[in-house]
């Protein structure tokens, strides 16, 4: 985890540097583009002072070392996108404008989605929780705040990644977006219910919606047949990254892929256990067979008819 000696007038954009990174491989040779936006640990010193909870409960939303997870893939030819900003300041993975009203100190404008489920929850574009039920801030926000965020930061990241897959899609006729994510290793509790232990991997194409099935197959199938236990859509389909760029007719796939965090770190200090080297080995042995054999993925009648 990073911290950051900024001022509270700093632009959101002028407190991460880069806010986010592209690794390119040594040749681009798969139509499999990688998207790590949960995995952001730079915390600045004025949201940490802004915030109820300290450093480390906010890094409790945070997808703990899935960029790290995920780097190997590079090495097969497709490029891996990481934003270095913290979910707990901005998610990326909401639609720009999703937002609490409750949050700010000034209604918001008409534009503003305000009745998601997300928002309910209080996991909008700015969040208001970690772990579901941690409140973040000690006081109301701005709405010029938010709007400085996501101008600087969620518009141009979602520009990059747009860049990423219209020159993926451009080169190879077809594009796979793999969004990458982590779990806790139990649902929480509420009055009168046992955590649920939750599986090792969790893929997420909304019901079939955002990727050809094949996809989901191969990567449903290559996951059991390395050891791990793997459900489709529940208790996650998908979010708006995978939805909002998952367009199968286009030749534009999405899907999500969710991994418990129990196989390879400690939930309670966030750093990586004995574990984690063979866990990667394993998931990187079904994504190099991913990013290399996607038009036999895709159809493989046709490929063995040829």
């Amino acid at each position: 985890m990073g911290l950051l000696n900024d001022t509270s007038t700093a632009s959101p954009a002028a407190q991460f540097d880069p806010p986010f990174e592209v690794f390119l491989p040594p040749q681009e040779s798969s139509p499999v583009v990688f998207n790590s936006p949960h995995s952001g640990n730079i915390y600045p010193h004025s949201f940490i002072d802004s915030s109820k909870l300290n450093s480390h409960a906010l890094r409790r939303s945070e997808d703990a070392l899935i960029d790290v997870l995920f780097m190997p893939v590079t090495e097969f030819g497709a490029p891996l996108l990481k934003v270095n900003f913290p979910r707990a300041y901005l998610d990326v993975n909401r639609e720009p404008y999703e937002l609490d009203p409750t949050m700010f100190t000034t209604p918001l404008p008409d534009y503003v989605n305000t009745s998601s489920i997300r928002v309910a929850g209080g996991l909008g574009t700015i969040p208001r929780v970690v772990s579901e039920t941690e409140e973040i801030y000690r006081f109301p926000l701005n709405f010029d705040e938010a709007s400085r965020r996501i101008q600087e930061l969620y518009l141009p990241y979602h520009g990059c990644l747009q860049a990423l897959l219209n020159k993926t899609r451009a080169r190879f006729g077809e594009v796979l977006l793999v969004d990458c994510h982590s779990m806790p290793s139990a649902s929480i509790s509420t009055a009168g219910s046992i955590p649920r232990q939750r599986p090792d991997f969790v893929i997420g194409d909304r019901y079939g919606s955002t990727c050809n099935g094949n996809i989901s197959d191969f990567l449903e199938n290559a996951l059991f047949d390395a050891g791990f236990s793997v459900t489709r859509n529940k208790p996650y389909a998908g979010g708006h990254i995978t939805q909002h760029y998952g367009r199968p007719a286009h030749h534009r796939h999405a899907v999500q892929i969710e991994i418990n965090r129990a196989l390879y770190m400690d939930e309670q200090t966030l750093l990586p256990h004995d574990g984690f080297w063979a866990v990667q080995a394993s998931l990187m042995d079904v994504m190099e067979r991913l990013a290399t054999q996607m038009p036999a993925i895709l159809r493989p009648g046709a490929i063995a008819a040829e």
